[in-house]
């Protein structure tokens, strides 16, 4: 297992369970939404207000989610060249 140790902190970037590169995409869909919110208000009022709070909601729950999918540490998958040897574990009676 590989994960990157953050000189300051002896230990992995992890935020209310977020890991490094998850942190910034949470924070970008929260800003964004914000920012949406912001705007879409001045144009539309409460239809843009709620677009805003959608979208950044949403998109703090996908990132959560892709982490939870993906796992919060690197992993390596090494299937290709291995042989599984499963032991016969039935005894059988002659």
């Amino acid at each position: 297992m590989s994960f990157y140790l953050y000189k300051g902190l002896k230990k992995p970037l992890v935020f209310f369970g977020l890991k490094d590169k998850y942190i910034f995409w949470a924070a970008g869909f929260a800003i964004g939404g914000v920012i949406i919110a912001l705007i879409g208000s001045n144009i539309h009022g409460l239809i843009g207000n709620l677009l805003g709070g959608i979208i950044g909601v949403g998109g703090v729950y996908f990132t959560i989610k892709t982490q939870d999918k993906k796992g919060l540490y690197n992993k390596r998958v090494e299937k290709v060249g291995k042989i599984f040897v499963f032991p016969n574990r039935i005894k059988l009676k002659k």
